[in-house]
């Protein structure tokens, strides 16, 4: 399994500075076959300047749980570190 891209992703406006929360469409290469599935995820800020990504809401994919949205959240940090998002 390997995430690759999040299409068509857009920021949605939110009057909290701290959380920004966007939306997109998450491409996802199985083993044998890519899908697609709708995808919204907050990146917030924490006190201590830590950046949280929680995953708000997702289709279901037939693929376990756990280890898909862990490689979500990685793959949505690097995005945010490299400068990735939509501003």
């Amino acid at each position: 399994m390997r995430i690759v891209e999040i299409r068509n992703m857009v920021r949605k406006d939110v009057p909290i500075y701290y959380r920004r929360v966007f939306s997109g469409v998450l491409v996802i290469d199985l083993v044998n076959s890519t899908r697609e599935a709708r995808l919204e995820f907050t990146l917030e800020t924490k006190p201590t300047g830590v950046n949280e990504v929680i995953i708000n809401n997702m289709e279901v994919v037939d693929y376990p749980l756990l280890p898909l949205t862990k490689e979500i959240k990685k793959f949505i940090t690097v995005l945010d570190e490299t400068g990735g998002l939509p501003r």
